[in-house]
């Protein structure tokens, strides 16, 4: 089981600050380790991240994205209690889903 992903969704006025932290290793495949092997690759391929249950971004990674990627955007129309859900998927099959809440800043 992976850590958990921290999601923090913030009200500021009208828009919502919303900051995602998605614990993983992200593996080029590319890198050696001390005696010489190369390291197997092992990254996040697909990333959904809803607002009340509907989509409001999907994306495709490859290896080029760093340890532990972390997302920002603001969202429009966000209210106090809405639910912020991240979900992805990695080139292994392991599979992570989280959500919280929208806060007051």
């Amino acid at each position: 089981m992976t850590e958990a992903t921290r999601i923090r969704a913030q009200l500021q006025g009208d828009k919502a600050q919303v900051r995602i932290l998605m614990a993983h290793e992200m593996e080029s495949g590319q890198r050696r380790d001390a005696s010489g092997k190369v390291v197997p690759a092992w990254y996040i391929q697909e990333v959904t991240v809803t607002h009340n249950g509907r989509t409001l971004l999907s994306a495709d990674w490859g290896p080029a994205v760093s340890k532990s990627p972390y997302l920002q955007f603001m969202l429009k129309g966000a209210k106090v209690g809405d639910r912020i859900g991240v979900s992805w998927k990695d080139n292994r099959g392991a599979t992570r889903s989280d959500e919280a809440g929208v806060l007051i800043a």
